[in-house]
């Protein structure tokens, strides 16, 4: 049985922010962040693709727009296998709080919108760790298209272009990103992910995601002084 059906044993505590880019996860978590340390907690923080071990190599191969939807999963696959290891294992036995940008959902939404196999990427990710709380922000394609195009234009792998879905970058982007949305939706009751309205504001957004940590953190006998 996958380890992210099961509830952990650690000290500490794992939340992760899942969602297409534009839905704000980001700017929630480095809020909940900031939150946090000024409470004196111990917060670690990791995002998707970061690992010195391998986010170099993806980084090159997307450049050149040569990675097959599998060899991408696999790569990405690697680089989270290498941050569990060295950054989210140590510091859940260390009981510190670790806040993800991304976790093993991300893989089961774009991998599986690329049309690789939901049950094969799942079995690949079956050792990845249950989060404590595990928030999805919730969005419409042409909301966080507009929110993205406000600074930039579309990139090639958010846009899905190596599917050739569209030779309109743009209508590409509607095309992949709903069908990354229509994964996360699924997840939503198969794993227990929090869904939340990514068009609400900043501030209730946030009240909601720390009520919800509090009686997280509460269960496991911590109590924030804020």
């Amino acid at each position: 049985m996958s380890k992210l059906t099961e509830k952990h044993n650690y000290k500490g505590t794992l939340v992760c922010v899942e969602g297409i880019d534009g839905s704000g996860k980001s700017t929630q978590l480095a809020l909940l962040r900031d939150w946090l340390k000024a409470t004196g907690q111990d917060v670690i923080f990791t995002e998707w693709n970061s690992s010195e071990l391998i986010s170099q190599t993806t980084k090159l191969a997307k450049k050149k727009n040569m990675l097959s939807p599998r060899t991408f999963s696999l790569l990405h696959a690697v680089d989270f296998a290498d941050r569990l290891k060295q950054v989210i294992d140590p510091a859940l036995k260390a009981g510190f709080i670790v806040l993800a940008d991304r976790y093993a959902y991300t893989a089961f939404a774009r991998d599986v919108a690329r049309g690789v196999d939901a049950q094969w990427v799942r079995n690949v990710y079956n050792f990845a760790i249950k989060p404590d709380l595990a928030i999805y922000f919730d969005i419409e394609a042409k909301d966080a298209m507009e929110r993205i195009c406000s600074n930039r234009a579309p990139k090639f792998y958010e846009a899905g272009m190596d599917l050739k879905l569209s030779n309109d970058p743009y209508e590409s982007y509607m095309i992949f990103q709903g069908r990354v949305i229509k994964e996360y939706q699924k997840m939503v009751d198969e794993f227990g992910l929090v869904k939340l309205d990514a068009m609400d504001s900043i501030h209730s957004k946030q009240v909601a995601i720390r009520t919800m940590l509090k009686e997280v953190l509460n269960s496991k006998g911590v109590n924030l002084n804020d």
